[in-house]
């Protein structure tokens, strides 16, 4: 069952009192009815879903954060790529705005039912859009009445994915687009919350340095920061069907993520202070 209330909703937003906007990009887990068929049948069980992100991160309500999440899979449209199609990571393997393939590097559809380019350009004005105005939207509400804001996006992926990387990634992958898309200050405060839990392994602008919404929302001349969390599924949860969340990992990983999150805040609150 759905937990959007409304059939025509594509997105949910939870508005804050503090400068803080988290977005989930690919947390969506709904294909509609009328594209069902152009599948291949596995792609409707959407795998590469960032799964229980909201349950993870359900500690933000409490800090006040916004928080802003798609209903529709990133097998729809892919929410965190720019609407150009352009390649994210050139010449490494990369998924479309209308994904084709799965993360194995598989085919998505079913031999001859790939959106073409009408296809991809209505699903861009009607569930990308949405979502990226929604997004400005917030982030200009919260910086004209704090002066300032933060954007944390937040993703998760499984820990091995030969299509994708080598080997196994970091379990806490954090991207500033090279340093661009965020103040040192903010990156060094959330680096030093990771120092303090040395069992988990972190990396800064490696494999992930964020993605279009962390790369083009981040704007720090412009008193817009962003963050992008791409954190390994094995941290809190099975990364093997049924996907299931386990809460003795989540209990434990949980503090350090909240920690994170509060980190950058404050450092970002300190820089306007």
């Amino acid at each position: 069952m759905s937990d959007f209330s409304d059939d025509s909703e594509v997105f949910s937003l939870q508005s804050g009192t503090v400068p803080l906007l988290v977005s989930m990009p690919h947390i969506g887990t709904e294909i509609p009815a009328e594209l069902h068929s152009g599948y291949a049948a596995e792609a409707l069980q959407v795998e590469d879903t960032d799964w229980h992100l909201h349950r993870l991160y359900n500690f933000l309500p409490l800090l006040g954060a916004s928080v802003l999440r798609p209903r529709y899979s990133r097998y729809v449209i892919d929410l965190n790529r720019p609407p150009d199609d352009a390649p994210m990571y050139p010449g490494a393997s990369n998924t479309e705005l209308c994904p084709t393939r799965f993360f194995s590097g598989a085919p998505l559809y079913r031999a001859g039912h790939e959106p073409g380019p009408d296809e991809r350009a209505r699903r861009r004005e009607v569930y990308w859009q949405p979502y990226h105005s929604a997004l400005a939207a917030e982030l200009a509400r919260l910086k004209a009445r704090h002066g300032f804001a933060l954007l944390w996006d937040a993703h998760s992926i499984r820990s091995q994915i030969p299509w994708l990387f080598e080997g196994k990634l970091p379990d806490l992958n954090i991207g500033t687009a090279g340093g661009a898309s965020a103040h040192e200050a903010i990156t060094n405060a959330v680096v030093e919350v990771c120092d303090a839990s040395p069992h988990i392994s972190t990396a800064v602008n490696g494999r992930f340095k964020g993605g279009y919404i962390t790369r083009h929302y981040g704007r720090p001349a412009e008193d817009v920061h962003a963050v992008q969390l791409e954190m390994c599924q094995s941290l809190y949860m099975q990364e093997v069907p049924p996907y299931a969340y386990d809460e003795a990992l989540a209990w434990h990983v949980q503090p350090l993520l909240k920690n994170m999150v509060l980190g950058a805040l404050q450092a970002a609150n300190h820089l306007y202070a």
